[in-house]
């Protein structure tokens, strides 16, 4: 029987996030209103939100092996991730990112670095993908991830593959071949060479997800599970920061998937957790447990 409820194989990243009045201009100088640091990235990011909810998992990736690795490994253990495959490369700088947010919009932009290696299944136990009941993965790093899908597909029957996906490109696709439950971004929408998001869903689906789901910021997602294209609205809030608001929404969707939850419903539960991790500053300082976010939804009817 699996050991978690579900494995994540992708990035984490220490993010160093500051709210500004407005965005200087070159060469100038502007103080922070306020300033965080936490651990980021779309799977890292996904697992703990879903960890949150009440969910047993484990992340699967890469730091390095210096003192934003600790902050990260520390920030998981707090969590109740499990990081038993997580591998420290000796000599390399963890991905790290400094995310600055608009005050007047909460959205935000990032600049990233990173000299990490690619993860390669030859550096973990390969056999451990399969001790999830899903496998949720980013693309980040394409082949990692493809080389992922296709050993947990080839040693597994009847489990779910979900993919978190903003680029594309012919090694993405053969990823996409191999993944149940696909869910992009409208960024993911244009760069799959359609402007139309209802276009680029079916589209994604004729290569095989089973669903396909494209998350719209405030304004929800758009949705297709098997016949039944859906589009559920977003919640109203008092937004601080849209920073991992995608990656939550993830985390709490494949929580609907473990729950067998209606895909209406689950679409509508994963609007709600994002909702209210935007209201906080960072990726993860907002995330709701199971009853705040059943309470929020409620009260929203």
């Amino acid at each position: 029987m699996p050991q978690f409820d579900v494995v994540g194989v992708g990035h984490v990243a220490l993010d160093n996030l500051g709210i500004v009045e407005s965005y200087p201009q070159l060469d100038q100088r502007i103080r922070l209103k306020d300033f965080l640091r936490q651990g980021g990235g779309e799977v890292a990011t996904a697992l703990v939100t879903l960890a949150r909810l009440g969910a047993k998992v484990s992340f699967v990736g890469k730091v390095g092996d210096d003192e934003s690795g600790e902050f990260l490994s520390k920030e998981f253990f707090q969590e109740g991730v499990d990081i038993s495959q997580l591998v420290k490369e000796k000599g390399k700088m963890s991905l790290t990112a400094f995310c600055i947010i608009d005050q007047k919009s909460g959205k935000r932009t990032i600049f990233w670095y990173k000299n990490l290696t690619p993860l390669r299944l030859n550096e973990i136990d390969p056999d451990f993908l399969c001790q999830g009941k899903i496998l949720h993965l980013d693309a980040h790093e394409p082949e990692t991830a493809y080389e992922a899908a296709r050993y947990f597909r080839e040693h597994t029957e009847g489990r779910r593959i979900v993919l978190d996906i903003d680029n594309w490109d012919k090694q993405r696709e053969n990823l996409v071949a191999l993944t149940d439950v696909l869910i992009g971004s409208e960024t993911f929408a244009r760069n799959f060479h359609s402007s139309n998001p209802n276009i680029a869903i079916e589209k994604v689906a004729a290569l095989g997800p089973k669903v396909v789901i494209l998350t719209q910021g405030e304004r929800g997602c758009l949705g297709k599970a098997g016949n039944e294209n859906f589009q559920v609205p977003g919640y109203q809030v008092d937004v601080v920061d849209t920073t991992g608001c995608g990656d939550v929404f993830h985390g709490a969707f494949v929580f609907g998937l473990l729950k067998n939850w209606d895909m209406v419903y689950t679409a509508r539960f994963a609007n709600a957790v994002a909702a209210l991790k935007c209201t906080k500053l960072g990726g993860r300082t907002g995330i709701p447990n199971l009853t705040q976010t059943q309470e929020f939804m409620e009260k929203m009817k």
